[in-house]
């Protein structure tokens, strides 16, 4: 069925997401390792040419087992039996996730041999960036947002739903401008998180109760991984 708007594909979009990550057990093992490896780089603190190549590795590795999961659910649209191309068929899309796996063990293998070899436990809080923080923690923001909807059936995941995902988001941006810079900029942040939670109330979107737990979560998880920097 064509999607009706951009809001509409973006919802199936992570309807399809979710469900690899909640029927496949390789998509969560991938999933998991994709976010350890991105929180070592932020602590072992790469450049940005090796963040956006872990990132596109990463993504390319997700991809895989996503576009694997496709192709073994429309096989076992077509038979149930068993078929020599069916056969085929999902051991070369199980292949391509093997090559993606394989190359992803080589590249971080590459970025984090020599840092591993050489590590220094004291300079460990000193060596993680603000920037790769603030990214950890939206992206865990997100995470937990879409999960706890998920978790509570809530099918449109951008509009309505406890958590509020955009409150949550306004407010991690907020305390990491807060841990980041000083002056009229800090109270700037914070007022743009309060309009951004009061626009959500005033749409109907959510109830007061969503928004405060979308802001109180946003709030909290940057908060923790901001204490990371001691």
């Amino acid at each position: 069925m064509r999607s009706k708007n951009l809001v509409h594909s973006f919802t199936c979009a992570i309807e399809g997401v979710l469900y690899a990550l909640k029927t496949q057990r390789n998509m969560k093992v991938h999933f998991l390792l994709g976010l350890l490896v991105l929180v070592f780089g932020s602590i072992l603190d790469v450049n940005r040419l090796e963040l956006l190549v872990l990132l596109i590795t990463v993504g390319l590795v997700i991809s895989a087992e996503m576009i694997n999961t496709a192709i073994e659910e429309v096989v076992n649209l077509v038979t149930r039996e068993y078929h020599p191309l069916a056969k085929i068929a999902k051991n070369v899309a199980a292949g391509a996730v093997l090559v993606t796996s394989l190359i992803s063990v080589c590249v971080a293998y590459v970025i984090f041999i020599e840092r591993l070899l050489f590590i220094q436990p004291a300079l460990l809080r000193q060596s993680i960036t603000k920037p790769y923080l603030t990214l950890m923690a939206l992206l865990a923001v997100i995470v937990i947002t879409i999960a706890a909807k998920a978790w509570a059936g809530w099918s449109n995941f951008f509009q309505g739903g406890m958590p509020s995902g955009h409150a949550a988001i306004a407010f991690s941006v907020a305390t990491a401008i807060f841990f980041s810079v000083e002056g009229f900029v800090v109270l700037l942040g914070l007022l743009l998180a309060f309009l951004v939670a009061q626009s959500r109330l005033e749409a109907k979107f959510h109830s007061r109760w969503e928004v405060v737990v979308g802001a109180l979560l946003g709030i909290l998880v940057t908060v923790f991984f901001f204490q990371m920097k001691g």
